[in-house]
């Protein structure tokens, strides 16, 4: 009797590992969707560049006009202050650096509804930041210039006085602000652009965008080289 329990219970063990081991192997249902979907999330690891025409957002240093359709009393203009935080009458400090318009305007309404019923609130960017990109490395001219427009990389980079003879503009990198103060980053191969005249990845900029040309292997090593030798080597029949 006690030898066929033994029997027995190895049997339902053997069982349990076989099951789930095969749903491991092979997950359907809800456990093969998450499975799916953790795989998915692990694997996505690339960075991305966020969508066009985003929707500005508040900056240390901006100031706006709040205005009270129904309660002018507690119209202001309020600066956005160095800690991110701004003071409101009547109501406090609320820390509102990195919203949009439509944010902001819903965490004060949220804030006001403790003393006023239902508000109404205007608000009007009066002081910010102009949108701006940064061209850097080996451009004619590097610098920070207004984006006042729609602007792509490749007239951007014309803007700033186009590629220097020591430019690598095969591995151009595109620098995009993205959330918690992160870089997101993007290789371009604008030689290719540019010799195809195919321009279908010619990237749009965005307000805070930095273009990076780095210098090529040839101009890293030509002041080691002598003039002479440095001749020969332009002039050889191989190149």
């Amino acid at each position: 009797m006690k030898l066929s329990w033994i029997v027995m219970s190895m049997f339902v063990i053997t069982a349990s590992v076989s099951c789930a081991c095969l749903a491991a192997e092979k997950p359907d249902g809800a456990n093969g969707t998450a499975h799916s979907a953790t795989v998915a999330a692990s694997a996505d690891t690339s960075p991305s560049l966020r969508d066009r025409n985003p929707r500005y957002r508040l900056r240390k240093g901006d100031s706006f006009d709040l205005e009270f359709a129904l309660s002018p009393e507690f119209n202001q203009t309020i600066p956005v202050q160095p800690d991110g935080y701004i003071t409101l009458k009547s109501v406090g400090t609320i820390f509102v650096e990195g919203q949009t318009l439509p944010e902001l305007t819903e965490t004060i309404k949220q804030a006001y509804t403790k003393i006023l019923h239902d508000p109404v609130v205007t608000i009007a960017l009066k002081d910010f930041e102009k949108p701006y990109f940064i061209a850097a490395g080996q451009v004619g001219k590097p610098g920070k210039y207004d984006l006042r427009s729609d602007l792509t990389l490749t007239q951007a980079i014309a803007i700033a006085g186009g590629f220097t003879p020591s430019s690598k503009h095969s591995q151009v990198v595109l620098f995009r602000p993205a959330a918690n103060g992160m870089m997101e980053a993007r290789l371009l191969n604008v030689k290719k652009m540019m010799n195809s005249r195919d321009l279908t990845e010619d990237v749009h900029l965005m307000p805070g965008d930095m273009l990076f040309v780095p210098q090529n292997q040839l101009s890293k090593i030509q002041k080691f080289l002598p003039n002479s030798s440095m001749g020969m080597y332009l002039n050889s029949p191989n190149l």
